[in-house]
């Protein structure tokens, strides 16, 4: 992923030096199983282990690549270089490229998943402080974009962090997914290299062996992996749409913060964008953009192609880079966001009362009028509202047959804007226990 949109911990995580680092692990750890069973001199194990502290020269193996034209054999060219050909001679006995290749990658995606843990962690700390904040601020709710009923910030913010709290859930649930790894050999039979040198190395690299492979780890689990990841980027783009409607002009009840010397536009200088969140939400299609390759790697030919080789390189990196990236963006702004407690009632104001028109058709069933004629004596009213910008209590108040079935009284005390938030303390138990 281009360094705009990166951050260093995820991008040092898919780093050359960081992948070779762990082929070294598994060869050097296959070698010590392999000694402990008798297949090969424990001297020539221990001699691999003189490599621990190398840096492996990227450079140099990408050299001896462009000779051999495949990586793993450039790479053990290189360790022999360093440990000497001798005592070299049995790394990767009975193993095949895919015990190092497919072992790394759900290494470096544990990894990877680890870190955006972190990036959620965050998010969902912000989004608890803003939603206990404005627990009890009220803001009209929207269906279609159309004003509805009301609703408050706080359960804005808590809705997102319930969403959230499911995609961690996930997340971890991808997380042990992938968390496997496969040292069986060519078509995955064991026939030249026995399963306890797979689950010492295993064991080493904090994964599990995987139940049965061929001659690849099965893709399905990567697929529901990548999967995730486009969930909880839809989930950013969701929360972002959000904020991006609310700092609109029209409505102006939030809006990201606006620092200092910041400039909005090249040719207004009034401008005030929502550029953090119109970003996100095109980072949330990068995202998305690994789901569907994820989902065809896992048809693969017989026990083993490299289709899926290709596509893993790339998304591998780009999808967890930019959710990481992602992730931190939107705690920043949800963190610094402004929130405009005054507008969200005017906003409400717009159409007086109006809000309120379900209460009142609800009330008027319970007096005895037929559900069919409420409505109709209801939306009479609530038109003139739209249409004139009236009063929608004072429009009830003169309506000789809402007045026979509510009386005055009755209609007034339709208009109570707690009864709305009544619930409120109940979804915020649910959501965050007693916090």
């Amino acid at each position: 992923m281009i360094p705009r949109y990166s951050r260093p911990d995820m991008v040092a995580n898919w780093s050359p030096r960081t992948k070779f680092r762990i082929w070294f692990e598994i060869e050097a750890h296959a070698c010590d199983a392999q000694a402990k069973l008798g297949v090969i001199p424990q001297a020539n194990a221990d001699a691999v282990w003189k490599a621990r502290d190398v840096e492996f020269d990227v450079d140099r193996i990408d050299e001896i690549e462009a000779v051999t034209k495949h990586d793993v054999i450039a790479f053990l060219t290189h360790l022999a270089e360093h440990v000497g050909s001798e005592q070299a001679r049995f790394v990767h006995q009975g193993m095949t490229s895919s015990d190092v290749l497919d072992t790394t990658l759900n290494v470096l995606l544990v990894r990877a998943a680890d870190i955006l843990l972190t990036g959620v962690d965050r998010v969902l700390a912000a989004l608890k402080t803003r939603a206990l904040e404005h627990k009890n601020t009220v803001r009209v709710g929207r269906s279609h974009g159309i004003h509805a009923e009301p609703t408050t910030m706080g359960l804005t913010f808590a809705r997102f962090y319930a969403e959230m709290d499911r995609n961690r859930a996930r997340l971890l649930a991808a997380r042990d997914e992938v968390a496997t790894g496969a040292v069986s050999g060519a078509v995955g039979t064991f026939a030249n290299i026995d399963p306890a040198v797979e689950e010492h190395v295993c064991a080493q690299l904090g994964l599990r062996p995987e139940p049965i492979s061929t001659q690849v780890i099965p893709r399905d689990r990567h697929a529901l992996y990548f999967a995730v990841l486009g969930v909880i980027a839809s989930s950013i783009e969701n929360i972002a749409i959000e904020i991006r409607h609310m700092q609109r002009t029209e409505v102006l009840e939030g809006a990201e913060f606006f620092s200092m010397g910041q400039k909005g536009s090249s040719a207004m200088p009034h401008k005030k964008n929502p550029v953090l969140t119109e970003n996100l939400t095109g980072l949330a299609r990068l995202v998305r953009m690994a789901v569907v390759p994820a989902m065809e790697n896992v048809a693969l030919w017989h026990e083993r192609d490299i289709s899926h080789s290709s596509v893993e390189r790339a998304i591998g990196p780009d999808a967890t880079i930019t959710l990481d990236f992602a992730l931190h963006r939107l705690a920043g702004v949800i963190e610094k966001m402004l929130v405009f407690p005054q507008n969200m009632l005017d906003n409400m104001n717009k159409f007086p009362g109006l809000v309120m028109s379900q209460r009142v058709l609800l009330a008027l069933t319970q007096a005895g009028v037929s559900r069919e004629d409420a409505y109709t004596m209801v939306q009479r009213n609530a038109l003139k509202v739209w249409e004139e910008r009236v009063d929608f209590q004072e429009q009830l108040l003169s309506d000789p047959e809402v007045v026979a079935a509510l009386g005055a009284d009755g209609i007034k005390q339709k208009f109570d804007m707690a009864y709305h938030t009544k619930h409120v303390d109940t979804i915020f138990r649910r959501v965050f226990g007693d916090a």
